[in-house]
């Protein structure tokens, strides 16, 4: 039975990616910074199977000793709202870095790390540029490193379609950041997870980039339509100015809940769409699955009278 190490493996898509390993015959070692609160994970592979560790993303000794002794290092930590010494460049750049170079050191023969569609070094996001320079950093210590760009991630535990959602229950307008023209490609977590699952394998080609989108390709405003028709809520679709969301998002990224930022604001500016060149789900034989197979089954709860249909709705 060989070993993986998942770094930042009790999140989103952690939670989906341990259970797939375990079923792959993996011993899966979790690293996190709070091992107890990690323990959930035990039940998805047999007894012993799933250990969670303790590693800090910015202590690197701690990294050298959740690597130690793994055939397959997965890297999925990130940040979408950078607070206290959880800056992008702390966990994007030299976090990257720390486990690529205690991957190289240990003589790990398979690392795994998870970036973004967009990652650009000269984007106007802050998020986009850390995600590229950690990718640099990464081939720079492992050139044989497996970079994975999935664009935005939906599913049950997600904070986007959720957000959204949320929001139609709360106000009558949906506002629509730069006219809602900005594309988007979300992808099911489980066929993230399936895929970095089978990256894993001995048999997978090692280095390379993948990009993994969805099935469609949607407009903001075509998706702001899609949370108001799952969510039975007729709502009003106006358009926002990016100047004038780039105003809120100052104040919005003070809130404790992280609405909006700036910088999300410049990610929206561009497109998240994959770009057509690197190999996706489709080139490792997986089939993308559809939104509309997925988002009733959790948007429901947004919906006034829960799973009953929308026609029975008062």
């Amino acid at each position: 039975m060989g070993t993986v190490t998942v770094i930042g493996g009790a999140g989103f898509l952690g939670r989906y990616l341990v259970k797939r390993l375990a079923q792959q015959g993996l011993r899966v070692r979790v690293a996190v910074r709070d091992p107890e609160g990690a323990s959930f994970l035990k039940p998805m592979g047999d007894v012993g199977q799933v250990q969670p560790v303790q590693a800090n993303i910015r202590n690197q000794a701690s990294i050298a000793r959740a690597v130690a002794g793994a055939d397959v290092v997965i890297n999925l930590a990130g940040v979408m709202f950078p607070g206290g010494a959880q800056s992008f460049q702390a966990v994007h750049e030299d976090g990257a870095e720390a486990v690529a170079q205690c991957c190289a050191a240990a003589g790990v023969g398979r690392l795994i790390h998870l970036s973004a569609i967009g990652a650009d070094a000269a984007a106007a996001s802050k998020y986009a540029r850390s995600k590229a320079a950690g990718e640099a950093m990464v081939r720079a210590a492992c050139p044989e490193a497996i970079i994975v760009r999935p664009s935005t991630i939906f599913g049950p535990e997600d904070h986007f379609f959720n957000l959204f959602a949320r929001l139609a229950t709360l106000t009558p307008v949906m506002p629509l950041l730069g006219g809602g023209q900005g594309r988007m490609q979300p992808v099911y977590v489980g066929d993230v997870a399936q895929a970095v699952a089978d990256l894993a394998g001995d048999d997978a080609p090692t280095g390379g980039t993948y990009e993994l989108g969805g099935p469609q390709v949607l407009s903001m405003a075509e998706i702001m339509a899609i949370v108001c028709k799952q969510t039975g809520r007729d709502r009003l679709l106006v358009p926002f100015p990016f100047a004038l969301a780039k105003f809120y998002g100052f104040f919005l990224q003070l809130l404790p809940w992280r609405i909006l930022t700036m910088d999300q604001v410049e990610m929206l500016k561009v497109d998240n769409v994959a770009g057509g060149e690197l190999p996706g789900l489709a080139e490792l034989g997986i089939k993308a699955t559809a939104l509309d197979a997925v988002l009733p089954g959790y948007l429901y709860r947004y919906r006034k009278a829960g799973r009953l249909p929308m026609t029975e709705q008062a």
